[in-house]
């Protein structure tokens, strides 16, 4: 054997996880545990609770007008609030990611104040912004147009907490990618809007579907922004979140657990399609697929 040839030691072939089976075999323990506690009994009880008494009377709870048309809002709002925070998000990552210019530093900060700021805090804002002693308030007003207390305040409070999550999530994916592609794009005589179809595009495709979901998750589930904004007038502008807390308040604990599944199931159904998402998008950072 030459001289120069060095044999691995030993050690180098070992199993690198140095716990013992009983350290390992307790955190799981632990993490699962925690994990029982804090998530999965609390869901497992709203759904006992809102079957209880059968499935048809759970259906019934729904069905009330009330309930249903906190049901029809919340879905009309996300589906407002979702697609314009898409498009915002899309074009901040854009403009961060692709560009340097004076004050990114700062756009990043504003995107990021609805994480740093409470909802209810926000709310407020909203309030003191088209209030009728604000600035804004009367001349709205006179337009005819309702902002407190009604649909357009309850979408305006919802997009505010929920726009950085689409941009969150595609800043650090579009950095990464950096932008040789489009520069290679435009060098062939692609245009502007040819790159960011057949480039840009399907480069940041999981990335996006997974920011869409986190965004409709938080619009459908906000609570505090919505409270201060909305006067919680039923049938108008109570969301499935208000319902249930005004439900709960009512001592109609059947309807008010029937609501709150429905919103756990829409919850659920995110949390899947999320982790498809992750095992798909996570298959394309490692074959590289999609870059």
């Amino acid at each position: 054997m030459p001289s120069d040839v060095r044999v691995p030691h030993p050690d180098a072939f070992r199993n690198p996880v140095t716990e013992s089976a009983v350290a390992r075999g307790t955190t799981i323990a632990i993490a699962v545990a925690f994990l029982a506690l804090v998530l999965i009994l609390p869901i497992v009880a709203v759904f006992s609770e809102a079957l209880r008494r059968g499935l048809d009377v759970a259906l019934a709870a729904v069905s009330e007008p009330e309930p249903l048309a906190a049901v029809r809002l919340t879905l009309t709002i996300a589906a407002i609030a979702v697609p314009l925070n898409t498009v915002f998000g899309i074009c901040a990552a854009w403009a961060i990611a692709k560009f340097d210019f004076k004050g990114k530093t700062f756009l990043i900060t504003l995107i990021d104040l609805p994480f740093s700021v409470s909802p209810v805090i926000s709310g407020l804002v909203y309030v003191l912004l088209f209030g009728s002693g604000s600035l804004l308030g009367p001349f709205f007003a006179s337009a005819g147009i309702q902002v407190l207390f009604a649909v357009p305040g309850v979408v305006l409070a919802t997009i505010f907490v929920t726009f950085p999550f689409v941009a969150r999530e595609l800043i650090p994916l579009m950095q990464s990618q950096g932008s040789g592609d489009e520069e290679a794009a435009i060098a062939l005589g692609a245009s502007g809007w040819q790159t960011f179809l057949h480039v840009t595009l399907p480069n940041i495709k999981w990335g996006l579907l997974y920011g869409v979901l986190l965004c409709n998750a938080r619009a459908m589930g906000e609570f505090g922004a919505v409270a201060v904004v909305s006067g919680r007038l039923r049938g108008e502008t109570v969301t499935m979140p208000l319902e249930i807390e005004i439900l709960y308040n009512e001592y109609n604990f059947v309807a008010a657990f029937a609501v709150a599944s429905l919103l756990a199931f829409l919850a659920l159904v995110t949390l899947v399609l999320k982790a498809l998402l992750e095992r798909i998008y996570g298959r394309d950072h490692v074959t590289g697929a999609g870059h």
